[in-house]
Parts: structure tokens; C-alpha cells; sequence
């Protein structure tokens, strides 16, 4: 018995030594330790569901306290009153704002604290009578139920516009079928904006295709006389492009996808007709609008045909009228000058071959019949 009664007082120390450990840290823990606390109390008009006596208390996002004492009122049990106690040090204003917050993933619920500027009387900061803190009345509604409310009100919404959304769906649904049944049409539409835009397919490696200006001449005999300006040629719109025209249009090879001219067809229409007109030994009796000096006449140009036409046979056609107006605007001489080359094979390289063919053949003839005419 003498030996064991040592054992059993250190047994006993030592569990004394742990309870009042345990007892200290709880007490740290629950009153603020050895800090000076001051005590308020927050009244809550809804729920504060999941808020526990020892929940922290928040300022402005700092911990600064926790709750130490949850009741209702006896007056009105809508009420909740929290007992707070916080650091004496905290900025608790008589407008400071008190409400509920939930943090974390589990939704721990919190009191928290924010702002202020009206000073507390000394008188409400007493223990037995703490200061009264009203909360946001909407600090007790969890996310829960916030979400719950705003499911609510959308049902609402949904049932009073039943019948606009039902035929806001018909009429995507017919919609949807009008798209379906030209599907194929659309396809081309696209296809056609792409072309014309410069994307798609077109907007692949292009081929560049130029024209060739004559050199050989066997009836020019003399030069005209006088300086003459070669306007630009007037064209329609489908023809003021880089586009090999091909009509009627969508029979053209793919190649044409890929072809080209050198520059816009008037544009490369004149500066063609101007170098035939130097191939010919007629360097000074022709200019461009641009150049110094008046003119005596003018060579006016309109561009009927520069196309490819892919039917009854794939022909390359080149038309156009040409008028030598004197310096007062005045027709001097007119002429249409045709010329159609048969392509052999309906692709772009074939089809610029025999357009430049055919454009040699006119152009020809066009500068014989100006030299002889002037």
C-alpha cells in the first residue's frame, strides 16, 4: 500500500495539471483571456439559423470577438438577441452596421460588423446595460433561401409569360425549319458573299493572269497627227474587277476560284491599249489623262464584253465601242470592234488565253483604225 499511494497522487497531479490547461485555454478562448472585453448585444429580426453560442464575430472582415450568449425575446419572439463581446479596442459606432454572414463551404455562420462614424455614449457602454445593435433585417436568410426566393420569383415569371415563350419556341421551331429546307440555298449564298468579299475559297493562292499588247501591225501606214488621251474605258460594275467573268455564272471550272487579272479590267485595259499604241511606233501621239500638255482628241472606250461564255460553246468575247472625240467634246469617228475566240478546255489558264487572244485581235484593229482616222 506504501508504494502504490505515490503513483496515485502523481496520477491525480497530473490530471489536475490537465484539466486546468484545458480550463485556462477555454477560458482564453470564451472570455477574451487576460484582454479588456466589451460586451454588446445584437438583435436580429429573422432567423440566425446555425449561429452558435462561441461563433466568431467579424469586424470589417477581422476577427475582433464571438458570440457568447444566444435568446429570444420574451416581448416579441420574431426577436433574437446575440450577445456579443469584443476587443475593447474595436470601433463599434452607434450606426455601425450588424448583420449575418456565412463563410466557408459548410456555410459557418457569423456575426459581423462593418463601419460607423456616431460616437456610443459613455453611459451605453456599461456591462450590465450593453449597447443595442439592430441588424440588417434581411441577415438572417441563408444563401439557401435566397436562392429559393429568386427560384420563386423566376417560376413567377415563367407562369405569367407562359404564353409568350410558347410562341417565342413556335416560332424558332418554324424558324429553324425554314433554315433546314433551304439549307442548300443558303450554302450558296454564303458561298457567293465569300467570293465577293475576298474570303473562302477565293482568299486561297491566287493565279495572276495579264494581257499581252500586240507588236505586229501590217496595215499601219503613216501616224496620226495631232496628241491624243486615252481615257480610261467605261465598264459596268460586273466588269470593274479582277474577276475572270465567266456567264452564265456557276458552270466555271474551280481553277477560276483561284485566277486573276493583273489589275482591274479598265484599268488594264488602258495601260494594254496605250502600250500597243507604243508598240506601234506611236509613243509620241498618245498619253494618259494624267500627262502634261492639251490634247487635240480624245479616244473614249466602252467595254460591252470582256467575258467567257460557257455556253452553247465556251467562246472568250471581247466588245467595245470606241468614239475620237475633237477637244470640244465632239464626236469625230465611232466604231464597235468584236472579236470571240473558241476555248478548248473550260478552265481559268485556257479562258485568259483566249481572252488575251481575243483583246489582241481588237485592240489591233483599233489602233489601224484610229492611225487611219487621224
Amino acid at each position: 500500500m506504501e508504494t502504490r499511494a505515490p503513483y496515485a497522487l502523481v496520477g491525480l497531479f497530473v490530471l489536475a495539471i490537465i484539466a486546468a490547461v484545458f480550463g485556462f485555454v477555454y477560458w482564453l478562448h470564451n472570455s477574451g483571456g487576460l484582454t479588456e472585453r466589451t460586451v454588446y448585444r445584437v438583435r436580429f429580426e429573422n432567423t440566425v439559423s446555425g449561429l452558435l453560442k462561441g461563433a466568431s464575430v467579424l469586424f470589417n472582415g477581422i476577427r475582433v470577438g464571438e458570440v457568447t450568449d444566444l435568446r429570444l425575446d420574451t416581448d416579441n419572439p420574431q426577436l433574437v438577441i446575440a450577445t456579443i463581446a469584443v476587443d475593447g479596442g474595436t470601433p463599434v459606432r452607434a450606426d455601425t452596421k450588424a448583420g449575418l454572414d456565412f463563410q466557408g463551404l459548410t456555410g459557418v455562420p457569423v456575426v459581423t460588423l462593418q463601419g460607423g462614424s456616431t460616437p456610443l455614449p459613455p453611459a451605453q457602454k456599461s456591462p450590465q446595460e450593453p449597447y443595442v445593435l439592430v441588424a440588417d433585417p434581411a441577415a438572417g436568410q441563408s444563401m439557401t433561401n435566397a436562392a429559393r426566393d429568386a427560384l420563386r420569383r423566376l417560376d413567377g415569371i415563367l407562369t405569367d409569360n407562359a404564353d409568350a415563350l410558347r410562341s417565342t419556341i413556335d416560332n424558332l421551331n418554324t424558324f429553324s425549319g425554314a433554315l433546314a429546307r433551304n439549307s442548300d440555298r443558303l450554302d450558296v449564298i454564303i458561298g457567293g458573299l465569300e467570293r465577293l468579299v475576298g474570303g473562302g475559297s477565293a482568299n486561297a493562292t491566287q493565279v495572276v493572269y495579264d494581257l499581252t499588247a500586240p507588236t505586229q501591225f501590217p496595215h499601219l501606214d503613216k501616224a496620226p497627227r495631232g496628241q491624243l488621251t486615252v481615257l480610261e474605258p467605261a465598264t459596268l460594275i460586273m466588269l470593274d474587277s479582277r474577276k475572270i467573268l465567266v456567264r452564265p455564272s456557276g458552270s466555271e471550272d474551280p481553277s477560276f476560284a483561284k485566277a486573276q487579272w493583273s489589275d482591274n479590267v479598265p484599268k488594264l485595259l488602258q495601260a494594254k491599249i496605250i502600250q500597243t499604241f507604243e508598240n506601234a511606233g506611236l509613243s509620241k501621239s498618245v498619253s494618259r489623262p494624267t500627262d502634261a500638255g492639251a490634247p487635240d482628241k480624245q479616244l473614249a472606250i466602252d467595254v460591252r464584253k470582256f467575258q467567257i461564255s460557257a455556253s452553247p460553246e465556251p467562246m472568250a468575247e471581247v466588245e467595245f465601242a470606241a468614239r475620237i472625240l475633237s477637244d470640244g467634246g465632239r464626236i469625230v469617228e465611232a466604231k464597235v470592234f468584236r472579236a470571240a475566240v473558241p476555248i478548248r478546255e473550260m478552265n481559268a489558264s485556257a479562258g485568259a488565253a483566249a481572252l488575251d487572244k481575243a483583246f489582241g485581235q481588237s485592240v489591233t484593229e483599233l489602233v489601224e483604225w484610229v492611225a487611219g482616222t487621224l
